[in-house]
């Protein structure tokens, strides 16, 4: 079997249909029709229950990979950081704007993070925690709701919240609540071999 196969395995491939869904999503959500905004929740949704089973099916059928770990949270990263810029300008206001750049912010500073750790062979030490994996639900709960039902508007162009709007923005200020939470945990973690003291040296 070819490298090229081996890599090719069911987890894999969800991960890449992951990846091709991007385009989709970003074309479903300007398309000017009623239906949009939830076919674009829905694919948002599929992604990311996709995101969920890629990695149990890796670990299920012990298809686990070194190329399935990078893909799988880029493929997840870049599909969030898509539907917040979509969502930022569609909302275009600053409750939206600041919970979208502290979430785009922190999965560039973890990512950074894991490759320095892995790099001198403590990649343990920022492994996802359960933290992560709520904070995870919670952020694709919120965006999903954001994403099915566009923003209401009124005669000066401010923004007209819903009682749903309101349950979303709670939703997404709680994942990002927990996406500094999470941050910090693995920068103090990591912080014996960001800052070692002298005695260590």
């Amino acid at each position: 079997m070819s490298d090229t196969a081996a890599r090719l395995t069911l987890p894999n491939l969800i991960t890449l249909a992951r990846l091709l869904l991007i385009p989709v999503f970003v074309a479903v959500f300007y398309m000017p029709y009623g239906w949009a905004p939830m076919a674009a929740a829905a694919i948002f949704l599929l992604a990311g229950l996709t995101d969920l089973l890629d990695g149990y099916l890796a670990r299920r059928l012990n298809q686990t990979s070194r190329f399935g770990a990078f893909l799988d949270p880029v493929a997840d990263k870049l599909m969030v950081a898509a539907a917040l810029v979509l969502l930022v300008q569609a909302h275009a206001t600053i409750w939206l704007a600041v919970p979208a750049l502290v979430i785009i912010s922190r999965e560039i500073t973890v990512s950074a993070l894991r490759e320095w750790m892995a790099e001198i062979g403590q990649r343990a030490r920022v492994a996802v925690s359960s933290i992560g994996k709520i904070k995870t639900v919670l952020q694709i709960s919120a965006i999903t709701g954001l994403l099915a039902i566009r923003p209401l508007q009124d005669a000066e162009g401010d923004l007209l919240m819903t009682p749903f709007d309101w349950l979303t923005y709670s939703l997404l200020y709680a994942a990002t609540f927990l996406t500094l939470w999470s941050m910090f945990s693995y920068l103090r973690a990591a912080w014996p071999e960001l800052w070692p003291s002298r005695q260590g040296r």
